[in-house]
């Protein structure tokens, strides 16, 4: 359940199968409105995968960019996490022909999928994904600086490089060696939410 940047006429609220729904910031509101339909793309087994996170661009009210984890199947139809951008239309409803795919990595197992996306001040997309599920985390994700597993991500979509549809920020811990640049902080479990400290 998320409001857009700067604007409070509106709840944004996802659900698990792949939908985003609105309804007005009103005592009164008795009705949702559908704004996006992925639910094609979306994994849910009825358990911890799904559609798992949102994340508005800070510069939403001008660039109309909105930002998803969810869980889907790769072309071996082995589970995947996927971060992508949408656009909001002039409607109101998001394009779901404008998705764009900034990051994908395999999953093991169907839980401990992770999924909260947040914007930090530093204008940066967080990214909580979890150690691969099982139990106990037998592949030992977490601890392991060359995947994504069992970590926060952070990552700059403002400026692409090296191909990629996002950029590293210089100041990651692994930005030039000795693991995943992604990687902002790592030994995770299942980091499903997260939120940044109001006061500092």
């Amino acid at each position: 359940l998320i409001q857009a940047p700067d604007d409070n006429a509106n709840w944004y609220a996802l659900r698990q199968s792949g939908i985003v729904v609105r309804f007005p910031n009103q005592a009164s509101a008795n009705a949702l409105t559908s704004v996006l339909n992925i639910e094609d793309r979306v994994e849910f087994n009825g358990g911890e995968t799904g559609l798992l996170g949102i994340a508005f661009h800070p510069q939403f009210a001008t660039n109309r960019y909105v930002y998803f984890y969810y869980m889907g199947l790769n072309a071996g139809d082995d589970l995947e996490s996927r971060v992508a951008r949408y656009q909001f239309a002039a409607n109101g409803t998001i394009d779901k022909n404008s998705e764009l795919i900034l990051l994908r990595f395999n999953q093991p197992y169907s839980n401990h999928n992770g999924g909260q996306l947040a914007f930090g001040n530093d204008g940066f997309l967080y990214i909580a994904s979890g150690d691969g599920g099982s139990g106990g985390d037998p592949q030992q994700n977490g601890q392991n600086k060359n995947n994504l597993l069992g970590k926060i991500l952070r990552i700059d979509v403002d400026n692409p490089a090296n191909g990629k549809n996002y950029g590293i920020p210089t100041d990651n811990p692994f930005a030039n060696s000795g693991g995943s640049p992604e990687i902002w902080a790592y030994g995770l479990r299942n980091p499903w939410r997260f939120s940044f400290d109001s006061e500092t």
